[in-house]
């Protein structure tokens, strides 16, 4: 007969060995197992909600899908994101190497968990067509993450590294990249971002 832990297998390898609750669940494995499997050292709690299997090797994507894991877990909004900086991380784009995991949730969302300090939520109603799937993981789009961080931040610096090295992987076409660099432009000498001087 299989073990608990052998059936929550096939669902962790898809997640980097992280499952949620209510995945569990939905297979039959009640908390209380949970608790007993997180006892005996089989599973880790990483978050409310969210577990890992400890001897699946994190990679570098790991973070990004527990933080994902957990903005879902316990009914939270199925529309979310990374976003941001992050976004711009997972792409592999500019040099940004955020400390803390940036997430778009839905204005309305109702986050029932205590968020863990090294997730930044940000609230937005994002359309089906500012995300995408890269790597398995919900991400604004190159587009919407670099006009984010330019909002956010006013590193104009940054966005254009951004939106150059887009370009260059393959993630833009020519025309979105005068599209993004013309509504950069805007954003800097029109939004209240730091100034640069405008030659011109």
């Amino acid at each position: 007969m299989r073990s608990r832990l052998e059936e929550l297998l096939p669902l962790a390898e898809q997640n980097d060995g992280l499952v949620t609750a209510s995945q569990a669940r939905a297979l039959g494995i009640t908390d209380s197992v949970l608790a007993r499997l997180t006892q005996r050292g089989k599973l880790e709690r990483v978050a409310r909600g969210v577990y890992r299997i400890p001897y699946f090797p994190a990679d570098r994507l790991s973070q990004y899908r527990e933080a994902v894991l957990w903005a879902r877990a316990s009914q939270g909004p199925e529309r979310v994101a990374l976003s941001h900086e992050t976004a711009l991380g997972v792409y592999g784009i500019s040099d940004v190497n955020p400390s803390r995991v940036h997430l778009t949730v839905p204005r309305n969302a109702r986050l029932r968990r205590r968020k863990p300090k090294w997730i930044v939520i940000h609230r937005g109603d994002l359309a089906p067509s500012d995300v995408t799937t890269h790597e398995g993981l919900p991400v604004t789009t190159v587009g919407k993450s670099v006009l984010d961080v330019m909002e956010v931040t006013g590193r104009l610096g940054l966005a254009r590294q951004a939106i150059k090295d887009a370009r260059k992987e393959g993630y833009i076409s020519a025309a979105e990249l005068n599209r993004l660099t013309r509504q950069l432009n805007q954003q800097a000498h029109g939004g209240g971002a730091e100034k640069e001087h405008a030659t011109g």
